[in-house]
């Protein structure tokens, strides 16, 4: 079984991994893959040197919880950007 110290670097690459598919900007025109990983940055460091194994298995279950929505809720997204497209080209 992977230590707690694994788990929390698998979740950020993967958080890391996610952030490159957001290329738009927000309202400021700073782009969101960026603002995504100082959050993501921000948060892991504020979590860096908590000892509390229950508190670390709970943050890494609701960080991979977050992560598999925000993914999902892209992807639904993206798949419906991609059905409007095709059944415009269509008519």
């Amino acid at each position: 079984m992977p230590s707690k110290n694994m788990e929390a670097i698998r979740l950020y690459r993967e958080i890391l991994r996610a952030c490159k598919h957001f290329h738009w900007c927000d309202e400021k025109g700073e782009p969101w893959n960026q603002l995504l990983r100082k959050s993501a940055r921000k948060e892991f460091e504020e979590a860096r040197y908590e000892r509390d194994p229950l508190l670390i298995a709970r943050m890494l279950v609701v960080g991979r919880q977050c992560l598999h929505d925000a993914e999902k809720k892209f992807g639904t997204a993206q798949k419906k950007i991609v059905d409007r497209i095709t059944d415009s080209r269509i008519r």
